[in-house]
């Protein structure tokens, strides 16, 4: 979960975030390298006492300020679209979870298994039991089995929501109309937070996320207590 004065991404908490970290670190180490050569190319052209009002033509120069940034992209677009990729492919899923925004709460359907639904409300603050988080404690967790691949089915039943939770590398706008798709697999047990990524009306920042991933016997127990709820 993110904490005040945060700067840096939350703990990943799946393969797919693993490797956005990865990409982010690779792009900031490039970016890092351009600001040293641009910063130590301008030092030397503001001290240096030497000048050339002849030249018309540089040939080399113009060479190179083409080819090295094209080169530079290439660097950092090849790992983007492996990401991309990876981060657009459905399949194997052993698990469907369907979530759909409403204004202003999540309702979640497990497409698996016959009447396991359920409405998710953020817990009021005077409502809150002690070292529950302000604003992302929900009244009913999503939970998902970990290290199983899980499918998720988006969508809104009124305007545009939008469904993320940073610690998985997962965001997915919820279209009235349309049903979209993600998928992601846990890999450490844990309570992830997300909240509505999209301005969605005046309670836009009150309906967070709340997704728990557990062991698979803790996850068929939960599924048979609310079935039998």
């Amino acid at each position: 979960m993110a904490h005040p004065a945060q700067t840096n991404f939350q703990d990943a908490a799946s393969p797919i975030m693993e490797e956005l970290l990865r990409l982010h670190d690779h792009a900031m180490m490039v970016i890092f390298i351009i600001s040293i050569v641009v910063l130590y190319t301008i030092t030397l052209m503001i001290t240096t006492s030497l000048t050339h009002t002849s030249m018309v033509d540089a040939q080399t120069v113009e060479t190179v300020w083409t080819t090295l940034p094209a080169f530079i992209l290439i660097l950092i677009a090849l790992p983007s679209l492996r990401l991309l990729y990876m981060m657009d492919e459905v399949s194997d899923a052993q698990l469907t979870v369907k979530a759909l925004g409403h204004q202003w709460y999540w309702s979640y359907e497990y497409t698996d298994y016959q009447d396991l639904t359920f409405d998710s409300y953020m817990v009021q603050t005077q409502d809150l039991a002690p070292g529950h988080p302000r604003l992302l404690t929900v009244d009913h967790n999503m939970v998902v089995p970990m290290n199983s691949p899980t499918r998720m089915l988006i969508s809104a039943e009124d305007v545009l929501h939008s469904w993320a939770v940073p610690a998985l590398g997962v965001k997915t706008d919820a279209v009235p109309g349309r049903l979209n798709q993600t998928t992601f697999t846990t890999s450490t047990p844990g309570l992830f937070y997300g909240q509505c990524s999209e301005i969605c009306g005046s309670n836009h920042s009150f309906m967070p996320i709340a997704m728990e991933s557990t062991t698979l016997g803790a996850f068929e127990n939960w599924s048979t207590m609310v079935l039998q709820d």
